[in-house]
């Protein structure tokens, strides 16, 4: 996966929105919920629903987000929630979402860890992002859990968490 694949995304105030969560970030930025996994998130995240049409300002929003209320590694089952309520808390100061756009980055944060697979192709395009990192804690990603388009990548995505060349 070549960075020149992934398409770009609008405008935001990405270096703000990323000092601030990482000022306030409560687990290891080099832990398997850090600043590294975002990264593939969004990586992920953007080729999927670049394919499938998705609000790419969503999905890279959501990379950014989703595991930036964790209070732990391991088992925090309402880190979604706060991360939800979070995101809310700073649209239109690092971003400026319409409320249709906020309605699923909320959604899509509070329920990424949920296991379900959705109809709408930005939600299911965050979920693919974070799926497809699922190799950095040695699990295979499964198609079920995958859009199409994300089934794709498995294999090449599942290679890239594991600090293994993607080609």
């Amino acid at each position: 996966m070549n960075l020149e694949d992934i398409p770009s995304t609008q405008d935001f105030d990405r270096s703000g929105l990323l000092k601030h969560v990482l000022d306030q970030l409560k687990i290891s930025r080099d832990g398997d919920h850090g600043p590294g996994h975002w990264a593939r998130v969004r990586l992920h995240g953007l080729k999927v629903g670049g394919v499938r049409g998705a609000d790419l300002l969503v999905v890279e929003l959501f990379a950014f987000l989703h595991d930036s209320q964790r209070l732990n590694e391991y088992s925090d089952r309402l880190h979604g929630a706060r991360a939800a309520d979070f995101a809310a808390s700073l649209n239109g100061q690092y971003f400026d979402l319409k409320a249709e756009q906020l309605d699923k980055l909320c959604h899509a944060i509070q329920h990424h860890s949920g296991g379900d697979v959705h109809t709408c192709a930005t939600i299911q395009s965050c979920w693919d992002g974070d799926r497809l990192d699922l190799g950095r804690v040695g699990i295979k990603p499964h198609k079920d859990y995958l859009s199409e388009e994300g089934a794709r990548l498995i294999a090449r995505a599942y290679k890239m968490s594991r600090g293994l060349s993607a080609d």
